[in-house]
């Protein structure tokens, strides 16, 4: 089906009354997987999974025949292939998925500016401000839906509520391709039905509890006295809960809130122990964690590795430096040292990760040069890669040790 074909469904609805309605949950429908059917329209109705096809691989993104079979994100690649043994497996293209999340994002932001993006294809927006303009939160969100699929050629799905809790909750409600408003005074007789788990914070633990309390359902909760559940799941939790159960969630849009941290890690297809192809690796994770920090505006201080070892045992070593950064080199640098130190020396690792943390704007962060150093150097050198990664690919320039020569060597 080409993008033109491809048109939103109306998707059910609980009712049409949006007043007092003005937060919307925009979420893309398996988004991985979508962006990668544009290109290969053939596969559309087949199950289609996302991830490294290695054994070591896991899930991340699957389409809706494939979840059928019960295949998931985060699912161990070797269980989903089993549970779906003719799914076609892809592997990620993740620069691809990055331009089309920056796209949605740009479709938001041109609606409102009260947007918060929770993940790379889901945000919250609140468009009481746009009603004037552009109509109810209703046909505001039906807008929404035709230009991600004009422009880009995937569907969403979109919750449209009175709060965040009810709106994402709306949105899941009406998956795939969907559109949901949930009336403010709908939102008890929409909620009370669902299983208990359906509530924000009711991990697998918090659900064991409260099924041994003979609380199944968020109406079970609603109807719990309070102080139960303090005494069961603890004074904040409970308190929580016993609001969310009846839909009350005051918190706001909060636009462009700040990343906490930026960071990638690499499992792989089998242990390695060689100390080169190691820090080849941690090479490779730092390039990635730097353009990313560069993209979103960032420059941080402190710099951590995750060393995961063949038996899942995990070390993390971490370090501050005194001024923050957004050069790979530089968080290169740390992440060697910090592996050196580590003491795992030859010991065959599973997993790596370079992780930064304590963010702060670059814009708003002087940089200071070093006794001797250039005023132009590796900064600048990464921002020139950034450029024609964006118009080119990610690996059309990549430092030299991560160039692979395209075949073995053999004497003639």
């Amino acid at each position: 089906m080409s993008r033109k074909q491809q048109v939103p469904r109306p998707g059910p609805a609980l009712g049409t009354d949006d007043t007092g309605c003005p937060i919307l949950h925009v979420d893309m429908d398996a988004f991985y997987a979508s962006v990668e059917l544009r290109e290969r329209p053939e596969l559309r109705g087949v199950p289609v999974i996302i991830g490294d096809p290695g054994a070591r691989g896991v899930v991340l993104s699957a389409t809706y025949e494939a979840r059928r079979f019960g295949v998931h994100s985060a699912m161990p690649m070797t269980r989903a292939r089993r549970l779906c043994p003719r799914a076609v497996v892809i592997p990620p293209s993740r620069h691809k998925y990055a331009e089309v999340s920056r796209g949605v994002m740009e479709i938001f932001r041109s609606i409102t500016p009260d947007v918060e993006p929770i993940a790379s294809d889901e945000a919250f927006l609140d468009v009481g401000g746009a009603r004037k303009r552009l109509g109810r939160p209703a046909v505001i969100a039906a807008a929404i839906r035709e230009r991600v699929v004009r422009e880009h050629g995937i569907t969403c799905s979109v919750g449209v509520a009175g709060s965040k809790f009810v709106a994402k909750l709306a949105s899941q409600h009406c998956k795939p391709d969907g559109l949901l408003v949930v009336p403010a005074d709908e939102v008890v007789s929409f909620l009370h039905p669902l299983p208990v788990a359906a509530l924000w914070g009711v991990g697998e633990r918090t659900e064991h509890s409260l099924v041994r309390l003979g609380i199944k359902t968020v109406g079970d909760l609603a109807h719990t006295p309070v102080d139960a559940l303090r005494r069961e799941l603890g004074q904040a939790a409970g308190t929580h809960l016993a609001e969310l159960a009846w839909g009350r969630d005051p918190r706001p849009v909060r636009a462009d809130v700040p990343d906490k941290s930026i960071g990638a890690e690499e499992t792989f297809a089998t242990d390695v122990g060689d100390p080169v192809e190691i820090r080849r690796e941690l090479l490779r994770l730092s390039e990635r964690v730097a353009a990313r920090l560069r993209e979103g505006g960032h420059v941080g201080r402190t710099v951590s590795v995750k060393l995961r070892r063949a038996d899942f045992s995990t070390i993390t070593r971490s370090r501050t430096l005194r001024e923050p950064t957004d050069v790979a080199r530089d968080l290169y640098t740390v992440a060697c040292e910090l592996y050196t130190a580590s003491g795992l020396g030859r010991t065959p690792l599973r997993l790596v990760g370079v992780r930064v943390e304590n963010l702060r704007p670059a814009a708003e962060t002087p940089r200071q040069l070093g006794l001797g150093e250039r005023e132009k150097g590796w900064r600048e050198a990464e921002r020139a890669m950034d450029r024609a990664a964006r118009r080119f690919g990610r690996d059309v320039v990549l430092p030299a040790s991560l160039v692979r020569p395209p075949f073995d060597e053999i004497d003639l």
